[in-house]
């Protein structure tokens, strides 16, 4: 997973891409550092959704204008428009429940 560099590149890919996860965090948050691995091996099974993490310490703007105020927090994007949101205890089973029925929606026409 890949972290943004700019607030343009974030909205840039939430734009360019169908289907965007992004992953707000930060390297001080043992939560954090417990479910990015998790979430990435989740997201294997799911090619063509891009998925990119925010660290929060370094985006307090971007994270505030996204109601970012308490991590880990995923947001997922479909054509732009936010669908998926799980925060703090992210329960995995839900989340790739809730993933795999939209993703097999969105790409059951391919």
């Amino acid at each position: 997973m890949d972290n943004i560099k700019t607030n343009e590149e974030l909205y840039k890919l939430i734009n360019e891409n169908d289907m965007m996860l992004v992953y707000f965090g930060s390297n001080s948050c043992s939560v954090c550092n417990a479910m990015k691995p998790k979430i990435e091996k989740m997201l294997e099974k799911y090619p063509k959704i891009k998925v990119v993490g925010v660290e929060t310490e370094n985006f307090v703007e971007l994270s505030s204008k996204h109601n970012v105020f308490a991590i880990p927090v995923i947001i997922l994007f479909i054509q732009g428009k936010e669908t998926i949101r799980k925060a703090r205890i992210i329960g995995m089973e839900i989340l790739e429940q809730e993933v795999s029925r939209y993703y097999e929606l969105f790409y059951s026409i391919d």
